[in-house]
């Protein structure tokens, strides 16, 4: 899950970032590697399961699909931005929020927003529930749940969330990456070994799945693996040159969309109707599966404040507006008032708290990221943008791009409603 354009106003914290407004803009290699890490995150890690529920050729197709509709609709993201620039000039970088206030009005950003939080919230769920999934796995004899790893993990994060400079744990977020890397390329080791060397047909794999809630139970985990449209006008408003932003992310989620359907692919053919909704939890239980587990899972930890980060900065900015947060600034890095911090680290710990809550209650890793795709991410991803860019650009629009985002924003809703019934009807 990315980080959310909100705290853009924050370009210190933000790790691999850069301001659109700062004077040492990104290149094209900063850039790509940027996306990669908006985009990628451990909803990769459920692909398979996502295969075994929709059957191996609608996974693939359903991820190829959602990989285009993704890069389509964030240029439209694009384009939205450069005609609200163009009309009102570039003095400050617009933002998703600016787009639904010139669409919709006030209303229109508080939606914006609201979705926003709510799929970044998700995103930092899911890390909650992932660590302590794989946790309880490996220290299953000593009888500690998922519950007992996250409720443990409380305070660490509670602590680390009071960093009020977060790149302090940027090292940690690269950290993460790299375990992400490693840990693909271990299951796909797994997974062909299993293949090659295992009693393997693949007759026994389905294509597609006889039932019809896998393919829009699949379609949300993919949703959500691409899920990284806050990042989208901070990442082309941050690069040198922004002409070549379309190729370069055509580029990338392209690559991106590759190495999906493989990961997904190889992974339920090794395990067939084994699959976990976590692969992970497939993988031997060998001292260097552990040590790829554990990695991740302490990459995560400390990369947890990162994707609360921007629900952190939408809390205390509506805090200000209401006076309960005030700021006596100095200069960039401003003091606060003790009543201040006790606000702020009151907010960030109740924060914490609440999603350790949520992720308490959630019944499986691959359901709660097909809900979280098929609500938000799809309406953030998809509705939005077409919505967006057929209110302003609309009149300069020739009948094709009109019905092709009527098109998107019918089918976002239609997958959106569907799919939220179908998870949770399948609770």
């Amino acid at each position: 899950m990315a980080i959310n354009d909100v705290a853009a106003n924050d370009d210190a914290s933000i790790p691999l970032i850069n301001s659109p407004s700062s004077r040492d803009r990104t290149s094209a290699i900063q850039t790509l590697g940027n996306i990669i890490v908006s985009i990628v995150g451990t909803g990769v890690l459920g692909l398979p399961y996502a295969f075994r529920v929709a059957g191996w050729f609608a996974g693939s197709l359903g991820v190829i699909i959602i990989g285009f509709a993704t890069y389509y609709c964030m240029l439209l993201l694009v384009q939205c931005r450069d005609k609200l620039e163009s009309e009102e000039g570039q003095e400050d970088s617009k933002t998703y929020g600016d787009l639904g206030f010139k669409c919709m009005g006030t209303k229109g950003r508080y939606l914006t927003e609201f979705l926003i939080f709510t799929a970044q919230c998700g995103g930092s769920v899911a890390y909650l529930v992932f660590i302590g999934r794989n946790l309880s796995s490996i220290f299953s004899s000593y009888g500690l749940t998922m519950v007992s790893f996250i409720l443990i993990l409380v305070p660490i994060e509670v602590a680390l969330s009071w960093i009020t400079s977060l790149s302090a744990l940027s090292p940690f977020s690269i950290f993460a990456d790299i375990c992400n890397i490693i840990a693909m390329c271990f299951v796909v080791k797994e997974n062909v070994e299993m293949v090659v060397g295992g009693d393997f047909s693949f007759s026994d794999r389905t294509a597609i799945a006889s039932t019809v809630g896998g393919l829009p139970f699949a379609g949300g985990v993919a949703v959500f693996c691409f899920e990284g449209f806050a990042m989208t006008l901070a990442l082309e408003g941050s690069m040198r040159e922004r002409e070549a932003f379309p190729k370069l992310l055509g580029k990338v989620l392209a690559g991106i969309t590759f190495v999906y359907v493989l990961f997904g692919f190889c992974g339920y053919m090794a395990y067939g109707d084994e699959t976990k909704d976590i692969i992970t939890l497939n993988l031997p239980n060998n001292w260097s599966a552990i040590a790829v587990q554990i990695g991740l899972c302490m990459g995560l930890t400390f990369t947890f404040p990162i994707m609360v980060h921007p629900l952190n900065e939408i809390i205390e900015q509506k805090l200000k507006r209401i006076g309960c947060l005030q700021k006596h600034r100095h200069h960039y890095h401003h003091e606060t008032s003790s009543v201040s911090k006790y606000v702020i680290f009151t907010t960030r710990m109740l924060l914490v708290v609440g999603l350790a809550g949520i992720a308490s209650l959630v019944p499986g890793f691959g359901t709660f990221a097909s809900l979280v795709g098929s609500t938000v991410c799809a309406l953030i991803s998809f509705v939005l943008p077409a919505s967006y860019h057929l209110t302003l650009l609309g009149p300069s629009l020739n009948l094709w791009n009109k019905s092709v985002d009527v098109f998107i924003v019918i089918c976002g809703l239609l997958f959106a409603v569907y799919g939220t019934y179908n998870t949770v009807a399948g609770l």
